[in-house]
């Protein structure tokens, strides 16, 4: 890519990032810096760990930055009352956004129902606030099984579907996020995309933006439709950006 096109990805690509921190030692002075470099860099929203959602709300206040945590993570588990319990303490506490990790382990136990509830239980307790469902996809591994999942998700109400946590072996793939949209454009359903995991240089936001383009149509990715979950992706957007 040439310096002028990866300014273009950039310029593109900034406005729909999860600048995220959910390291294990994570730390208050951590999410200050996340929060400075969010409004540097006027990204779509932070991702924290829920102990910080009050800090990151108070910090982004105005901004026009939203704050989304994470629930059921990174394990997946299939207890639905805590899911259901932590999203009610997360919004409480200021979240805008919930990123729910399916019971992905549930499914390839061919236990769908079990998933299924989870999914529209926390959707319930959202109300008005987004939730993204992660499915975990390198877990998963066979793109038919990624299709399940994502149509499971979506007719128990995701509005986003993600594809991984970051924690797993193998996290977003290209071939993951085709599945995905494959079935976002199927169903008819105004829901977004969120890749996540493994997402460093311009070159990889141009790989997805550009694979949203083909699959939804050019005018599709917005913030509200399309949306790039990344730490380290962040440093290269902004230089490319000439920032």
């Amino acid at each position: 890519m040439t310096d002028s096109e990866m300014g273009t990805v950039a310029r593109r690509a900034l406005p729909l990032l999860d600048l995220t921190n959910l390291g294990e030692t994570c730390t208050e002075t951590k999410i200050d810096a996340l929060c400075r470099d969010a409004k540097a860099g006027s990204v779509a929203a932070i991702c924290v760990w829920p102990r910080f959602i009050t800090q990151g709300a108070r910090a982004l206040a105005g901004m026009g930055i939203l704050v989304a945590t994470v629930i059921n993570f990174p394990e997946g588990g299939e207890d639905c009352a805590r899911a259901t319990d932590d999203t009610a303490e997360a919004l409480r506490d200021g979240a805008d956004e919930i990123d729910l990790v399916l019971p992905y382990r549930a499914l390839l136990r061919g236990e769908a129902a079990l998933a299924r509830d989870m999914v529209e239980a926390v959707r319930d307790v959202c109300g008005a606030a987004t939730l993204k469902v992660i499915l975990e996809t390198g877990e998963l591994g066979d793109p038919e099984r990624i299709r399940a999942a994502s149509r499971l998700a979506l007719e128990a109400g995701a509005d986003f579907l993600k594809t991984s946590t970051g924690k797993s072996p193998v996290s977003a793939t290209p071939e993951a996020a085709e599945a995905m949209l494959t079935e976002i454009k199927a169903s008819g359903r105004p829901a977004g995309l969120k890749v996540s995991g493994g997402l460093r240089s311009v070159a990889d936001a141009a790989t997805y933006l550009a694979l949203a383009d083909r699959i939804m149509g050019p005018d599709w990715v917005t913030s509200k439709t399309f949306r790039l979950g990344a730490s380290s992706l962040y440093g290269a957007l902004m230089q490319a950006r000439g920032l």
